[in-house]
């Protein structure tokens, strides 16, 4: 990280003058990148686990919506502001006001200008050099200067439609950086990608570099937005393993179910993001209009009552609530930078001889949460959590949830037993896990696109009670593969769920085929992300995206159910 330098003056300072210097010294604080790394203000890597809200167009419901986003487990939020050009310009004192309520909800505050979305196709669109002034302006500086370890600068989303040349959006990108620095801002900056965000032509992939040498703090990160050209793992494997190769640290900023009717692999982005340790930002909580209902993850604002691209994005084995940590500005963990080391190939090491995290940029066979080593003098008791398929430590001293301990993150002992089999406590033959007939959850999976209702996908938030029990079954192949079969929401006829298959074996596979029988009433009505055949018994085999899977790596596919008058079955599920 760059430090402030001062020329030496041959006048004598006033007090007030040393003290606005060193002020002014403290502003580098704050987020860094150190490779294809984020680093908190901690010294911390951090992985954004976000969802978006459009402020500029809901203003008065900015306060609560950050708080039943923070309820679902994320640990950021992309807030939509407005500089005059299209949308009501956002004053400096309303971005103070949503910086306090982003800190109290304890979520990395990411502010982006919207003004310019789709800029040279759109004619209402702004170019980006309104949006860096806006940043420049005083009121937005005086609002956000102080605040460096909580706020980072999204310059304008989506900044160029379809029709913009490299070398007009790197130009004009780098200036837009300049304009800033210049200003004095030495926050981190987010650059969205040209073409609505989606870079289908790969001109940010390709023009990062000298991007990244306009700023003068060496302190930009870069963000595309996966919509409908990202309808395929392959497409999103190739994207994203290529830019992480060029060294420099990208986020999905936006992404969701569907766009303009079309549809993206959001299941796909989930798993590869999660394998590569890169960040991704939903879109969005809510009141997306009639246009594009499918895209709100809570419906008419109501916490209680996620969309079915809501379910998956929060609940499903790679989603936020399973895979998401706080910035350890929250929870006043440190490291010292000296620990943190970064290169291209996006390794990052901690000073606790007993972890090490890697992330090669050149595959993504492996779950960067799933690399974590942890040596067993560092587990009390030999105990681990199999938390979705990666093990983290049991913590000692923490009660509940998330805790930072001797280094490195641990899940409660009583948060990690109360997951469903085959996850849990591990590594102990006194603490076994727990199979979740008796577990109460809040969670649930995402029911089929095609279903019509959307009363029988309502759930309830993390913050919520609920009165679903989940229920499950698992069984242990002797390839290593272990089969899962949970029931994660109901209602009066019916049901949701999802069989998970992890490999816990000792190489990677390449295939996988799951297998079960009702023996009363249940049958399934629907399913999603697996070939499925038969009427009871059933067969479901792998997609050509989710075929792979890594030592440790955990996929799922999901089910709709009826009853038909009995009750809900947790069958066995075997796999090979």
């Amino acid at each position: 990280m760059n430090k402030l330098k001062f020329k030496k003056l041959s006048v004598t300072l006033s007090t007030a003058a040393i003290a606005g210097m060193l002020l002014a010294a403290n502003a580098f604080a704050g987020w860094s990148v150190s490779g294809t790394k984020i680093i908190d203000p901690k010294g911390n890597n951090f992985i954004f686990r976000g969802i978006n809200h459009a402020h500029v167009w809901y203003t008065s419901r900015t306060e609560k919506a950050l708080t039943d986003i923070a309820a679902t487990g994320a640990n950021s939020v992309r807030v939509v502001l407005g500089d005059g050009g299209q949308w009501t310009r956002t004053p400096g004192s309303e971005v103070a006001t949503i910086i306090s309520q982003c800190k109290a909800a304890k979520l990395v505050c990411v502010l982006e200008v919207h003004d310019s979305t789709g800029f040279g196709e759109s004619s209402a669109a702004t170019n980006i050099s309104n949006a860096a002034n806006y940043w420049a302006s005083a009121d937005i500086k005086n609002a956000i200067i102080g605040q460096e370890d909580y706020v980072i600068v999204n310059i304008a989303n989506e900044p160029y439609g379809n029709n913009t040349s490299a070398a007009t959006y790197t130009s004009e990108t780098s200036a837009a950086i300049k304009t800033i620095r210049n200003a004095g801002l030495t926050h981190l900056i987010m650059v969205d990608a040209p073409a609505w965000g989606q870079d289908w032509q790969n001109i940010m992939r390709d023009n990062a570099a000298t991007i990244f040498a306009a700023d003068s703090l060496a302190n930009t990160m870069f963000s595309v937005h996966m919509y409908e050209v990202y309808n395929s793992a392959s497409v999103i494997q190739n994207y994203l393993t290529t830019f992480q190769a060029k060294g420099y640290a990208l986020i999905v900023g936006e992404f969701g179910t569907e766009n303009n009717g079309n549809n993206v692999d959001e299941a796909s982005i989930l798993q590869i993001t999660q394998s590569m340790g890169i960040g991704y930002m939903g879109w969005s909580w809510s009141g997306n209009g009639s246009c594009c209902v499918p895209l709100d993850i809570a419906v008419n604002w109501d916490p209680a009552a996620l969309s079915t691209w809501g379910n998956f994005l929060i609940n499903s084995a790679n989603g936020i609530k399973a895979t998401s940590k706080l910035a350890t500005i929250f929870t006043g963990t440190s490291t010292s930078s000296s620990s943190v080391k970064s290169s291209s190939s996006s390794s990052v090491k901690s000073s606790s001889s007993s972890v090490a995290v890697s992330s090669s940029s050149s595959s993504i066979k492996s779950s960067s949460s799933s690399s974590v080593a942890f040596s067993s003098s560092s587990i009390a008791g030999g105990e681990q959590c199999n938390w979705y398929g990666t093990l983290y430590p049991v913590c000692a001293t923490t009660s509940s949830g998330w805790g930072y301990e001797n280094g490195k993150s641990c899940i409660a002992r009583s948060t990690c037993a109360a997951q469903p089999a085959p996850y849990g406590v591990v590594g102990n033959s006194s603490a076994s896990s727990v199979a979740s007939s008796s577990v109460k959850t809040s969670s649930s999976v995402a029911v089929s696109s095609s279903s019509k209702s959307s009363s029988s996908t309502a759930t309830t938030s993390s913050s919520s009670k609920s009165s679903v029990a989940s229920s499950s079954s698992s069984s242990v192949a002797a390839t290593g593969l272990s089969c899962s079969y949970v029931v994660t929401n109901s209602w009066g006829t019916g049901y949701t769920g999802a069989v998970r298959v992890t490999n816990n074996g000792t190489s990677a596979i390449s295939s996988w085929t799951a297998s079960w029988q009702f023996s009363g009433a249940n049958r399934i009505t629907s399913t999603w992300n697996a070939n499925v055949s038969g009427s009871n018994p059933y067969s479901a085999n792998n997609l050509n995206w989710n075929g792979s899977i890594a030592v440790g790596q955990t996929v799922e596919f999901g089910f709709q159910g009826n009853t038909n008058g009995g009750s809900i079955e947790t069958p066995a599920v075997s796999c090979k």
